[in-house]
């Protein structure tokens, strides 16, 4: 990294009209932790507090080429995906990231909702497998889509541990597989790379604005690693940093508000 410029970090995801979420959370965590912001979109959605109302996604041509115009002018010292939406922008951005040798990728594989129900066709979870996971660094994934990408049930935390080992199986180098929507006092993540194990815990918050948790938590890895950090200590630093945002969430809307981005700020 050059001294005379910031850290650079992109996010290569959707776009939350309502600000909680996707790029708009990944660039607001960004310019929380001092790196400058970059982003490809790939979908764009009508949502609010209260739900999606609809999605547009991107042709992966284009998507392809928001990717190429960054790389080959500003540069990417770390980026991550979140919603990727279908197989063709998939597939397109694995190849862009191969292309710029981008190797601090983390994945967000947005693939299921809170809830474990499905978002992705077959086609695209399969290209998620087969192309986008084996490009990670880092994969971020929540109880339901560990059980989509991997067959392995989460029910409890000690099931973390076998899921993340097959999720490693599916090619990322590292595995935060996250346990906030399991039950216990304390909200339990688990990060390994198959040989180094450390659990991220935190005391489990009872609070209602919790939308973009996923995302923040992705991007604030992201940034730590843009600006030097190694994949624990970044990890660590994330947990931290999410931690705060959620208990300090932002009550806008009449249904589930976005966690406080600046929350260090206030």
């Amino acid at each position: 990294m050059a001294a005379d410029r910031p850290p650079l970090a992109l996010t290569i995801a959707g776009s939350d009209s309502g600000g909680g979420a996707g790029i708009q959370a990944d660039l607001k965590t960004f310019e929380a932790h001092g790196v400058y912001g970059m982003s490809v979109i790939t979908a764009l959605t009508a949502q609010n507090t209260l739900g999606v109302q609809g999605v547009e996604t991107i042709p992966s041509v284009f998507v392809r080429e928001q990717l190429d115009s960054v790389a080959t002018d500003i540069g990417v010292d770390a980026a991550k995906t979140g919603m990727l939406a279908t197989a063709p922008i998939m597939e397109a951005v694995a190849a862009g990231v191969a292309y710029h040798g981008i190797e601090a990728l983390v994945v967000d594989p947005v693939a299921a909702s809170k809830h474990g129900d499905p978002l992705l066709e077959d086609d695209a979870l399969t290209a998620l497998r087969e192309a986008v996971l084996p490009a990670a660094l880092v994969a971020t994934p929540n109880v339901g889509e560990l059980e989509l990408l991997t067959g392995v049930l989460v029910e409890h935390p000690d099931d973390l541990p076998r899921a993340a080992d097959a999720l490693l199986e599916l090619g990322c180098r590292w595995a935060l597989v996250k346990g906030g929507h399991l039950a216990g006092e304390q909200a339990c993540d688990l990060l390994t790379d198959g040989r180094h194990r450390e659990w991220l815990t935190a005391p489990r918050l009872d609070v209602r604005d919790t939308h973009g948790t996923g995302c923040t938590l992705a991007a604030a890895i992201t940034a730590r690693l843009a600006a030097g950090d190694d994949v624990v200590p970044a990890a660590v630093a994330a947990k931290d940093y999410l931690t705060g945002a959620l208990r300090r969430g932002v009550r806008i809307g009449e249904g589930i508000g976005p966690v406080d981005h600046r929350w260090r700020e206030r």
